[in-house]
């Protein structure tokens, strides 16, 4: 039987454990051919002592699925192109590029140090746009030598990013510019043939089971929404063919629920078409933040 991904090449960082891991397995068994990326950290980014991402490839092929491991650092740009060398060396293309991969190092602002910040937004941002990046310089290269792909990639943002996260002021920073570097790429990528959209997912992995124990609990029996396996038909789909026309979207996928985000939009407004005092401005803006929606809520780390 073929699946919606049979043929496609497939990267997906991160992917040795948890979103990541899901994703790899869920695109092999729609017919994928998986570049699989891990560099094997813990939770805070560290050197781990064994890479997760073979079991992943091993896995994968013991189901009948073509898959092969990369251990590069996708937050440097040698890293970023040894990925992309690695699916072109081993399947001679690439089609779609899933960014996913991440880690936690939660503070509340006031005790968030540089290196902590530099530190989550160099895996989350610098390591969505530098694979991002290598991967849309061969599509342009196809696109010029008259070989315009069908190629997709599929961004990993968060609520935090959306609503911001107490606690998380480095992780929510980054993954609202996952969102902001989402919208410019598909604009800047459309013309290669390349469709660029991303997912705000709500699933049971290592960084958010610790921060959110009881609302990531597995159930006892029954639906088991938190699962990581619910987020990845969305995303399987969104790296497919069958998703063609869709670009510079946003997606919340929680257990079985799918939401297409919105964003910033125009609410109300007031022009006077001349200069307002303080005063004159303050009055405004309470006038019109009185007829406003009420801001999403805010989540909580703890």
């Amino acid at each position: 039987m073929t699946g919606i991904a049979d043929g496609r090449v497939v990267i997906v960082t991160g992917a040795g454990r948890g979103l990541g891991r899901a994703h790899a397995l869920a695109y092999a068994a729609e017919g994928a051919k998986v570049v699989v990326n891990d560099l094997g950290v813990g939770l805070d980014g560290a050197p781990g002592p064994d890479s997760p991402a073979g079991q992943v490839v091993d896995e994968i092929r013991a189901a009948g699925g073509e898959a092969v491991a990369h251990g590069g650092d996708i937050a440097t740009s040698a890293g970023a192109a040894s990925l992309v060398a690695a699916a072109l060396e081993t399947y001679g293309r690439l089609d779609t590029l899933v960014n996913n991969a991440g880690f936690l190092r939660d503070r509340m602002l006031v005790n968030l140090d540089e290196d902590d910040w530099d530190a989550v937004l160099r895996v989350h941002l610098t390591g969505h746009f530098l694979p991002l990046r290598h991967a849309a310089a061969h599509w342009r290269a196809e696109t010029k030598a008259g070989r315009t792909p069908r190629a997709s990639i599929v961004n990993t943002s968060s609520g935090a990013g959306l609503l911001g996260s107490v606690g998380q002021g480095n992780y929510s920073a980054a993954k609202a510019g996952i969102i902001g570097l989402t919208l410019v790429a598909a604009a800047e990528l459309a013309r290669y043939g390349v469709q660029v959209n991303a997912i705000a997912p709500a699933a049971r992995t290592r960084m958010t089971e610790r921060a959110f124990a009881r609302t990531m609990a597995a159930p006892d029996a029954g639906f088991d929404a938190m699962a990581p396996e619910n987020v990845s038909p969305l995303v399987v789909w969104l790296g497919s063919a069958a998703s063609a026309g869709v670009t510079g979207r946003v997606f919340e996928a929680e257990g079985g629920r799918i939401t297409v985000m919105e964003g910033w939009r125009p609410g109300p407004t007031a022009d006077k078409e001349a200069r307002r005092t303080p005063a004159e401005a303050g009055a405004t803006a309470r006038k019109l933040l009185a007829q406003a929606e009420v801001p999403g809520v805010v989540y909580g780390a703890g």
